[in-house]
């Protein structure tokens, strides 16, 4: 038996025929499983048990009834701060079911809360990024590039590093061994990490080579927790590609050497000395309908259906990097992406209203994202070569 959330309406105010019109209308509409109104003496009773919002919205528009009745029917619902979201629904009942924990802050300074980043070293004292350096893409090796940036001046990295996968990058050589890589690849973090501010993200989109057997994600990871950032949480990206290309499946029909196939990749997440990052309320973004999705870590969003046209062979898409900056960072906050591409990150970050700093070694891609920038109507980009 479906259990449902009640919210009363008093209609006294209104006439008893457009409350019945909209009851009909809205029973007519939804499946009694998700909703159903009834009416009883001066109350319209709303009982929800999960709600397409755009769709309830919609459906009042359609009904020709007192404007102040809709109005009241709309806000009744929408008031409710206490549900969750499933697909394009917010559900009000059994949103919530997970063990309860007693004492639950007490346990948690017991067990030591993440205790391999307590002992850090890094500075509270933020710093303003230079203004050459604000709202730029520049052209050139992001180590020797990072170097001149004071510490803790960008609130948060997303990035996309090469994955060492053997693609047709432009000026970088994707098939090296992997000591060479992690050693390059560490180096610009190690920078990266510096420049961070204090609470601020480092969010890192990877991919394992399956072929190879190394899982990048976790020697990343690892990185990171050496380097006493705090692991705020893992996202698995499901781009949903189950045609992904594979002429074999290893030892078929044999448990000799079967082949995992994966149609997801993995977003790290590590914060620099606190998980909680400062930031003026009102530059967050992120709606209550988004937060309440995001936060459940997987995310199906498609992949880039344009790297051909960008002339990049390894992209995310816009989705996935909105929904990092608008689950991670504040408007107006300082975003960098030392492997920065064709440009996604630093588009949306002007999209959402961050400033931002795009490093890559590529001339041609920084010409790219400076196109991408100028096509999205986001004013001219100046390309610096160092």
């Amino acid at each position: 038996m479906t259990k449902y959330r009640n919210e009363i309406l008093n209609i006294s105010s209104f006439s008893l025929e457009d409350c019945q019109k909209l009851a009909d209308a809205f029973n007519n509409y939804f499946p009694i499983n998700d909703a159903y109104m009834n009416i009883e003496g001066n109350n319209l009773h709303v009982m929800l048990y999960k709600l397409d919002m755009a769709k309830y919205h919609d459906l009042l528009q359609s009904i020709a009834i007192d404007a102040k009745l809709l109005e009241k029917a709309f806000d009744i619902v929408d008031k409710i701060h206490s549900y969750g979201v499933k697909g394009s629904k917010r559900q009000f009942v059994d949103y919530n079911q997970e063990r309860k924990v007693n004492n639950r802050k007490s346990k948690e300074q017991n067990r030591g809360k993440h205790y391999y980043a307590n002992e850090n070293t890094f500075s509270k004292s933020n710093n303003p990024i230079p203004t050459e350096y604000e709202d730029k893409i520049i052209c050139g090796d992001s180590l020797e590039i990072l170097k001149k940036l004071p510490d803790n001046c960008v609130d948060i990295i997303f990035t996309s590093p090469p994955y060492n996968f053997g693609l047709d990058y432009d000026n970088h050589n994707d098939t090296t061994n992997w000591d060479s890589y992690y050693d390059m690849l560490f180096a610009i973090f190690k920078e990266c990490i510096r420049v961070l501010k204090y609470g601020g993200r480092f969010v890192v989109n990877v991919q394992p080579l399956y072929s190879d057997y190394i899982p990048a994600h976790h020697i990343i990871s690892n990185f990171f927790i050496e380097n006493k950032m705090i692991w705020k949480g893992e996202i698995l990206w499901e781009k949903n590609n189950y045609n992904c290309k594979m002429c074999s499946y290893g030892s078929w029909k044999s448990p000799s050497s079967p082949y995992l196939k994966y149609t997801w990749e993995f977003v790290e997440v590590y914060c620099k000395g606190d998980l909680k990052k400062p930031g003026n309320s009102n530059d967050a973004d992120i709606t209550a309908d988004e937060f309440k999705s995001w936060v459940v870590a997987k995310w199906s969003i498609a992949p880039e259906r344009h790297m051909k046209e960008f002339g990049h062979p390894a992209m995310f898409p816009e989705k996935l990097a909105e929904r990092v900056l608008k689950l991670f960072s504040f408007k107006n906050d300082i975003v960098l992406d030392p492997f920065n591409g064709a440009g996604t990150t630093t588009v949306v970050a002007k999209k959402t209203g961050r400033h931002y700093l795009g490093i890559d070694i590529s001339q041609d891609y920084c010409k790219t994202a400076q196109n991408r920038l100028d096509e999205s109507d986001l004013g001219q980009l100046s390309i610096f070569d160092n």
